[in-house]
């Protein structure tokens, strides 16, 4: 297992744990580098970078940024950035403001089956009101009995051609790496796994991210299976691509992985965390 997570969710976006208590989580799991990557939002850095100083374990600033390409939503994780720049301030703030009205229209479309109060019930689960998001309204909806568990959720609604699904407008593909590198960070493609896109397309993607200044993939991800990661491996060298790992934490037994699990890279790849930090060898032994 590598000590690296780099892709982590608290209840500053829609995380269940504080920041403090996502970091204490990866930490008590033998993470030594850790980045807390929030959804659109910044604002649980500061505790959780105190925390893992009090800790003694390595902390890079993160977030993770909604994008829109053509019809697709992305995710585009920032890495190692300052986050009072005002790129990334400013930038932030107009991906969250649409948030709001997107959970009234995801509302209004659950209630078109007969499914109401939705909208209040997953208020409850958003700590940060400005973030409200389809994992809280899964949350709500498991509450209601509308599914087993959030996984199940998105199988029956949430998702394109489902009730509660809605087209909305993220930040632009180039817009989101701007913000990160005018800040000084990493831009890294979120679980690439994830997105339902065919192998040309897939292509298409990686072209152009890497043209706009995107330098790595996930390579390992809490999204991925082995031939996820495989193949993830197989296009970060091709593509030149520097790679990422994180579990993609946000509550115990909603994922795959508790914080600071993650498996190593496969050989071949070139870790994203050289550029902040080196494991110390391991020892020799006799």
């Amino acid at each position: 297992m590598t000590p690296v997570d780099l892709h982590c969710h608290s209840s500053v976006s829609d995380g269940l744990l504080p920041p403090r208590e996502v970091v204490r989580k990866a930490f008590e799991r033998g993470c030594q580098l850790f980045a807390l990557t929030d959804h659109d939002d910044v604002r649980g850095l500061p505790d959780a970078a105190d925390e893992a100083a009090k800790l003694g374990m390595l902390f890079i600033s993160g977030v993770e940024i909604s994008v829109s390409w053509g019809k697709h939503t992305l995710h585009i994780v920032g890495l190692g950035f300052d986050p009072s720049h005002p790129s990334i301030v400013e930038g932030l703030a107009t991906v969250r403001s649409g948030r709001a009205e997107r959970g009234e229209r995801m509302a209004a479309s659950l209630a078109a089956v007969g499914i109401e109060g939705v909208l209040e019930g997953a208020r409850k689960y958003a700590d940060n009101p400005e973030m409200i998001s389809r994992t809280h309204f899964a949350r709500y909806l498991v509450e209601a009995g509308k599914a087993k568990d959030t996984k199940s959720v998105f199988k029956k609604f949430l998702v394109r051609g489902k009730p509660g699904y809605v087209e909305h407008e993220w930040a632009r593909l180039h817009e989101a790496i701007g913000w990160i590198r005018e800040a000084g960070g990493v831009a890294v493609l979120a679980h690439p796994g994830r997105y339902e896109l065919g192998n040309e397309t897939l292509r298409v993607l990686l072209t152009e991210y890497r043209r706009l200044g995107g330098e790595a993939i996930e390579v390992v991800s809490g999204s991925h299976g082995a031939a996820d990661v495989g193949r993830f491996s197989r296009l970060a060298q091709e593509f030149g691509f520097l790679a990422s790992c994180g579990t993609d934490y946000h509550a115990t037994g909603e994922g795959a992985r508790e914080p600071g699990l993650n498996a190593d890279l496969p050989v071949g790849c070139e870790p994203v965390w050289t550029r902040w930090w080196s494991p110390a060898p391991a020892a020799n032994l006799p």
